[in-house]
């Protein structure tokens, strides 16, 4: 980044964290949470697909600390979407559903308006968590990024969606090691880039129901997995 956004982005730190801190505190939607320990090579994220362009890609390995494996879901009634749509909303603009007081998605390859293999992202977050991604898998129902040199996490991400007999269910599935030994101690020992974290995701999520006009029924599940690296 050059200096005038280094600049920028350090002056929204403390505005954007503490707005983060401030809707953490007021969310009333139900939260299941459990974290267990995992294992290797189960919790690792799924093989990169072949063709894929592997430039600047970050894996676990290039990262420091435990492998955190995380999902977050809901489900949605009465929802106006079904899955397949869902994702192609989503996918032509993130930030429709991105918590945009704190969060964004600005697009640097690829064509607006629709998600594509080798599309790349650069996600603005409050906090020194600004963060490249590339897209490195898209099915009708589903894309995942890869991390990119920069991040503050080496590892991957899919969001996916599915069709249920009443509800439609929504999820953000990640797999990743913080970036070096600085994220690793923000995130696992201090927790603040977990909590952060945690805010953004069940934030997108709820900006997903709010999208399709549906009902989240359950509340959100988030499902954590720690692996030893």
């Amino acid at each position: 980044m050059s200096m005038p956004n280094d600049l920028l982005t350090a002056a929204r730190w403390p505005a954007g964290v503490a707005l983060t801190g401030w809707s953490y505190m007021w969310r009333i939607t139900p939260m299941h949470r459990d974290e267990v320990e995992g294992s290797l090579p189960e919790d690792l994220p799924p093989a990169l697909p072949s063709g894929v362009d592997l430039d600047g890609v970050l894996r676990p390995e290039d990262g420091a600390g435990p492998l955190f494996h995380r999902v977050y879901s809901t489900r949605i009634r009465d929802s106006d979407l079904r899955a397949e749509e869902l994702i192609s909303r989503v996918g032509a603009d993130p930030n429709e559903v991105a918590p945009s007081a704190f969060t964004s998605f600005k697009k640097k390859r690829g064509e607006e308006g629709e998600m594509r293999l080798g599309d790349e992202f650069l996600v603005r977050m409050p906090g020194p968590w600004d963060g490249p991604v590339r897209c490195v898998e898209r099915t009708p129902t589903s894309f995942r990024f890869a991390t990119l040199d920069g991040h503050l996490e080496a590892g991957q991400i899919e969001w996916r969606a599915r069709d249920g007999a009443d509800t439609v269910q929504f999820q953000v599935e990640s797999w990743s090691r913080p970036g070096d030994r600085l994220s690793a101690l923000l995130h696992h020992r201090l927790r603040m880039a977990k909590e952060v974290q945690l805010h953004m995701w069940t934030s997108v999520l709820e900006r997903v129901v709010k999208l399709c006009d549906g009902r989240m029924t359950g509340g959100v599940e988030i499902h954590t997995r720690v692996a030893d690296f």
